[in-house]
């Protein structure tokens, strides 16, 4: 039975093995019973399902998970908790805890040998310096994934899910959007987790698509050009993209595909949607 969502509990056990918190892995340990419910409630966890959990800690959601799904394969890169795995989550068998860095492990491995290359589902508490890179990673490594549902920091699940316009939309709200279609489930205040971070949380569900909402020739140079479109969001599109050295385009020809767009010249990047993006690629694209 699921115990370690009780904060005397969690204690107890942090306090048993003498555990020290380590601020280079961002851990923060949830101590709220409702969340947990509530991230496996919004992720549709089924007997059914394969579930990767990211960074495990003392194995609170894991437990969760395990009485919720077919099967859980835990990736936590402290080895110190690993001791603290092999008894929290004893009375498991259908968990499988692998002691590594995610951003290392060969995660389509993974699901072709727990789930034979069927869809999982991702779940994770994440440290929000790493976010990014590991949502960017399981998207762009090509595993078949069903949803992932994460807990973020609350202004990056704000940024995952702005539209064209808003301060928060950037080159995040675009690369998730492109692959999944975001949605907050619930936001998390600091008390909910020992030790509490100096900011608020949030549930995000990204739902992978089932096809793609653009379609572009070369997705590599989109990506590319909405970089660039925001590393200096003060300036124009015109001048982001004309001032990229990773962009081998003159600045005649970034003017001439902004205006086939139908575009001003003094448009920003934040102002235009992913749509725009993908034809604006394959206009630059041709230019080649």
């Amino acid at each position: 039975m699921a115990n370690l969502g009780n904060p005397k509990n969690t204690i107890e056990i942090i306090q048993k093995y003498e555990f020290m918190f380590q601020k280079k892995f961002g851990q923060n340990f949830l101590i709220d019973t409702h969340v947990l419910e509530k991230i496996i409630s919004a992720a549709g966890i089924t007997k059914n399902d394969c579930v990767l959990e990211i960074g495990p800690g003392i194995g609170t959601m894991t437990q969760y998970l395990a009485e919720n799904a077919g099967h859980v394969v835990a990736v936590e890169i402290d080895r110190n908790l690993i001791p603290i795995l092999k008894e929290t989550l004893a009375d498991y068998d259908n968990v499988t805890v692998i002691n590594e860095d995610i951003l290392r492990v060969d995660i389509k491995a993974l699901a072709e040998e727990y789930n034979g290359g069927k869809p999982i589902k991702v779940v994770a508490n994440l440290p929000y310096y790493i976010t990014t890179p590991i949502i960017m990673g399981l998207f762009e490594s090509g595993v078949p994934i069903d949803n992932i549902t994460v807990m973020v920091q609350k202004e990056v699940a704000d940024r995952m899910k702005e539209g064209p316009g808003s301060k928060d939309y950037g080159a995040l709200s675009l690369a998730v959007q492109y692959y999944a279609e975001p949605e907050i489930v619930a936001n998390v205040p600091p008390n909910c987790f020992i030790p509490r971070p100096n900011v608020g949380s949030a549930v995000i569900r990204l739902t992978r698509h089932k096809e793609m909402p653009v379609e572009m020739k070369d997705p590599a140079l989109m990506f590319k050009i909405i970089r660039a479109s925001f590393n200096q969001r003060r300036k124009t599109l015109q001048n982001g993209l004309g001032n990229a050295p990773e962009l081998p385009y003159t600045k005649e020809q970034i003017a001439a595909a902004i205006a086939e767009m139908g575009l001003t010249p003094t448009i920003r990047g934040e102002a235009l949607s992913l749509a725009q993006f993908a034809q604006l690629s394959d206009i630059l694209g041709e230019m080649k």
